[in-house]
């Protein structure tokens, strides 16, 4: 059967195959039977490949790494586990999103610790200036889900008044080029803080504020499929959502 996620892989990265070729070092006819014979490469060409085009090993060739491979690589995807996001260390979202050289994502309903430090948001200023991608998704506060995890938290209404600090906070990067702040209206699970390939995931516990509940910290992997699970409920979240006009 034919590949059509690699075809549209390289369609959707705007690149040829002889562009793929000659990037990975292989003949282009081989890339052509990877497409329309859906051969599959050697280990060290499917690596290459989804590092060229900025996608996972796993997402174009789903069947090419063992069960066993796949929960290896991806237990190779957690740095560290902190039992409440206070314990998290300070400098270490200072260094998640100064490392950050393509894409900075915020996926939260307030996130009003992050909103009200000033130096982040100056960072965060910074790194859009440099030609890093900032998106930032805030809960809307006049949704009936923000109005449910503010009576889950035992915050009632603050929960929406937070998220309008929150966006007071981010005025000063508002409408700046590389800059997206959108309001989603959905139920939340996890919040997300995320710096390329490098993930701070919030777990979101019943009866507990965000604050109290445990963080993952996660790093991409190749053939791992934790950090790829938690980037597609991410797009997922900001497709749907709404702008902040500026």
């Amino acid at each position: 059967m034919a590949n059509e996620r690699l075809r549209a892989a390289l369609l959707h990265k705007g690149v040829s195959i002889a562009d793929l070729a000659e990037a990975i070092e292989v003949d282009p006819k081989t890339i052509e039977r990877w497409i329309t014979k859906g051969r599959e490469p050697y280990r060290k060409h499917r690596f290459a490949t989804a590092s060229y085009l900025g996608v996972d090993e796993a997402y174009l060739w789903p069947d090419a790494l063992t069960r066993e491979q796949v929960v290896a690589a991806s237990e190779s995807e957690v740095l560290a586990l902190y039992p409440h996001r206070w314990a998290v260390p300070r400098d270490i979202w200072g260094r998640l999103f100064s490392g950050a050289s393509q894409e900075i994502g915020v996926l939260v309903y307030s996130g009003l610790f992050l909103a009200d430090d000033g130096g982040m948001v100056r960072l965060l200023g910074d790194k859009a200036r440099a030609g890093v991608r900032v998106r930032i998704l805030l809960g809307d506060p006049d949704s009936a889900e923000v109005a449910q995890r503010g009576v889950d938290e035992g915050v009632g209404e603050s929960m929406a008044a937070q998220i309008r600090s929150a966006l007071v906070f981010y005025q000063p990067i508002t409408g700046m080029d590389n800059v997206e702040i959108r309001l989603h209206h959905t139920i939340l699970y996890n919040s997300m803080y995320r710096a390329d390939d490098e993930y701070l995931i919030n777990m979101h516990v019943y009866g507990t504020r965000a604050g109290n509940a445990p963080v993952l910290h996660l790093r991409r992997v190749a053939g791992g499929d934790m950090v790829a699970t938690y980037a597609e409920s991410f797009d997922k979240v900001w497709a749907q959502a709404r702008p902040v006009e500026s």
